[in-house]
């Protein structure tokens, strides 16, 4: 059957895989599963109740929840009627729901649980605005209740709406993060999203109807929710994870065959497998380590020759096995997206036989610009794949990313003169990256155009590739590299806590307060040696050449990242100015 819309996956999953887990959350301690058919039957009774409500074709709705099949529901029944769904990070404050209910002109809000019920209630003061809950809360519209109330409504004229529904038609704005200034509301169609379905479809090599996901990051993110339905239209389960600090037995209890994730949670994987590394002892420490460091040799497209190739075996054998154990099993493939990938983590666990495969985009391109090819052959690490099919990319004069595709967002809702600044007349859509394009259609992320930045000696510094690096070291958890308008960069350093206790440990020094340690000659002398170490693989003017290591931790809920772990560099200099001025006295 043909999909022209987004809401054609469930009939489509049904004729072809008919799923008995189409769907699936934890609740006490139990998974519960939705079918194929338990979606259509769901998803067609909340259509009926928006109808019955008042809700119509381009009416808007909020959804504002961690990842559970309740999200799913509401937003396939939403395109089922024309409406068009607002999703929004669940960590951003009442002051920016508060700005996006008016922006969007929302009508209803379904919240996941009692603490975003709250912000919600704050943030729509002095509106009309209904709010439902997926948890039940005493006080508030439960969204089963809502469903049912759908049961007795005329599916026929559904499916007559349906049909009105064409494939490009809006079915969502989605509000960037950002890191300067307020969010843009970015306008996607149905076919925005199909177009990257059918583009990477033959990226994931997973089996299509027997293969399962572990889903956890946020389903308000378009990289995730491409990513749902691309699992939703190739019949691959989507299991949602219970929350951040479970995912560890989540994928051991799941054994997924894939899931979607950011560099970040790749690093803190890594970070603690290493940390295991450190407490082991004698042959065990060793072998550990020698397994380690051959993984970060490892070419995926190069023949090391029999000797190395006889030590990867052994070591996957001997060490890596339990990597994969701890991933579940199953693992056949990581996507990564969403900032750049230490080229060392691709390497090291392509060589443990678990692939990580990089992609690139933006919410305004629906996300997916390109993709690696999941194979030894056609990977290449340190690129973010290779562009999908029908997606044009060219580099401009200034090394900006420019795109063009029919993934390319219809622009900024209300913000047409934002849209103009990104959007040419002739569908050219100015990425702000910096990048180049190989003879091959492979992609390299260089920078962010807006973040680079000159000292007063005239130099160019990209600090993003940069931070990227010093991050290798296992004692910094965040970096901001800055300087602009002076005569050396510095950096403002965010240390890993974990990272310094296993070092302290491996060190035997005893670790007292967080406040007391980071004050240790011998700690920051640490710090010293790591910058020092990782300064060698830039220029000299772009070394770093003094930082501060901060008593603070950086997070979305504290303003300095963005919910998808990036720097709000705006943010991080005003909070910090004191501290980045005494680095220049």
């Amino acid at each position: 059957m043909q999909i022209s819309r987004l809401f054609d996956l469930i009939n489509y999953q049904i004729a072809n895989f008919d799923k008995e887990d189409a769907l699936a959350q934890k609740i006490n301690g139990q998974w519960k599963k939705y079918s194929s058919r338990d979606l259509k039957t769901i998803v067609d009774n909340l259509s009926l109740a928006f109808l019955k409500s008042g809700i119509h074709q381009d009416d808007k709705v909020a959804i504002i929840s961690n990842n559970r099949p309740e999200w799913n529901f509401i937003d396939l029944a939403l395109q089922q009627i024309g409406a068009i769904s607002v999703p929004m990070y669940p960590t951003i404050s009442a002051d920016d729901y508060n700005y996006i209910f008016n922006h969007a002109e929302v009508k209803k809000v379904f919240v996941g649980d009692e603490e975003i019920l709250e912000k919600a209630k704050e943030a729509s003061k002095n509106m009309d605005v209904q709010i439902f809950s997926f948890d039940k809360i005493s006080g508030c519209d439960y969204w089963e209740d809502f469903m049912l109330s759908g049961e007795s409504g005329n599916i026929a004229e559904l499916d007559s709406i349906k049909e009105t529904i064409k494939t490009d038609d809006l079915f969502t704005i989605i509000y960037t993060s950002g890191t300067t200034g307020r969010p843009k509301g970015v306008m996607l169609t149905h076919g925005n999203v199909i177009h990257n379905l059918f583009a990477i479809e033959d990226r994931i090599i997973v089996s299509k109807g027997i293969g399962k996901a572990l889903s956890f990051l946020p389903l308000c993110h378009i990289y995730e929710r491409t990513g749902s339905f691309c699992f939703l239209y190739m019949g691959i389960s989507i299991y949602y994870a219970e929350n951040m600090e479970t995912i560890g037995d989540n994928l051991k209890e799941i054994q997924p065959h894939v899931f979607n994730t950011v560099p970040r949670l790749l690093e803190k994987v890594y970070d603690k497998i290493v940390s295991k590394g450190y407490e082991l002892t004698g042959v065990k420490k060793s072998l550990f380590f020698w397994a380690l460091n051959l993984g970060l040799k490892y070419e995926p497209n190069k023949d090391q020759g029999a000797w190395y190739n006889f030590q990867l075996k052994m070591a996957n054998k001997i060490i890596f096995s339990k990597w994969r154990e701890a991933l579940g099993g199953n693992i056949m493939q990581i996507n990564s997206g969403a900032s750049a990938l230490q080229a060392r983590l691709a390497r090291v666990f392509w060589a443990a036989q678990i692939p990580v495969c990089e992609g690139y985009g933006l919410t305004e391109t629906s996300p997916v610009i390109s993709a690696s090819i999941c194979n030894h052959k056609d990977i290449r690490i340190g690129m973010v794949g290779k562009l999908v099919k029908d997606v044009e990319v060219k580099i401009a004069a200034d090394g900006e990313i420019l795109a063009k595709g029919p993934n390319i967002m219809q622009g900024y809702y209300k913000q047409p003169e934002l849209t103009a600044e990104v959007l040419e007349p002739d569908g050219w859509f100015h990425t702000g990256d910096i990048g180049e394009l190989d003879k091959d259609n492979y992609l390299k992320i260089t920078d962010r155009k807006k973040e680079m930045f000159k000292t007063s000696g005239g130099k160019y510094i990209a600090p993003q590739p940069m931070e990227n690096k010093y991050k290798e070291s296992p004692v910094i958890e965040q970096v901001i590299v800055v300087g602009e308008n002076k005569n050396y960069p510095a950096a403002l350093i965010v240390p890993s806590l974990q990272g310094l206790k296993d070092w302290c440990k491996h060190k035997d020094i005893p670790y007292t307060s967080d406040e007391e340690m980071l004050k240790k000659p011998e700690i920051l002398d640490k710090f010293q040696k790591d910058i020092d170490e990782l300064n060698k693989y830039f220029g000299k003017w772009e070394q770093v050449k003094k930082f501060k290591v901060l008593n603070a931790q950086w997070g979305v809920d504290t303003g300095e990242l963005t919910p998808t772990m990036k720097l709000k560099r705006k943010v991080i200099h005003q909070k910090f100015a004191k501290e980045i001025e005494e680095l220049y006295k």
